[in-house]
């Protein structure tokens, strides 16, 4: 029922920034609960950051908090991850999900849709 795009991840040297974009389709995208994931090889996915329906409430894994910020245009059904002070660590594919429900979750499990991943990679 709902495709989710992303774009804007790439190559960028430790400290740098990117900004991610997941642009989904649908009528009820402001009623969705929105997460980042990321996975890095030969691991599973990893909760990265998550915001509810309206964009007012926000929570972070511990490791890009205070660098990280997701935030959301509903006019536009989409959601952005903008990711500054980047470390090698932060290099894995990141993947925008959605929920029909209105609030965030940290679990895969708590979301319905996926998007296709966007590689983001920091060099040293």
């Amino acid at each position: 029922q709902v495709q989710l795009v992303e774009s804007g991840g790439g190559l960028v040297q430790t400290g740098g920034s990117l900004r991610l974009s997941c642009a989904a389709s649908g009528r009820d995208f402001g009623s969705y609960g929105m997460g980042w994931f990321r996975q890095a090889p030969g691991k599973g996915r990893e909760f990265v950051a998550t915001i509810n329906w309206n964009g007012f409430s926000t929570f972070y894994l511990g490791s890009v908090k205070g660098r990280f910020t997701a935030s959301r245009d509903n006019a536009k059904n989409t959601v952005y991850l903008q990711m500054n002070s980047l470390k090698p660590e932060d290099t894995a594919v990141y993947y925008c999900a959605a929920a029909r429900t209105p609030d965030w979750g940290t679990l895969e499990s708590d979301y319905d849709y996926w998007g296709q991943g966007t590689q983001v990679t920091v060099s040293s």
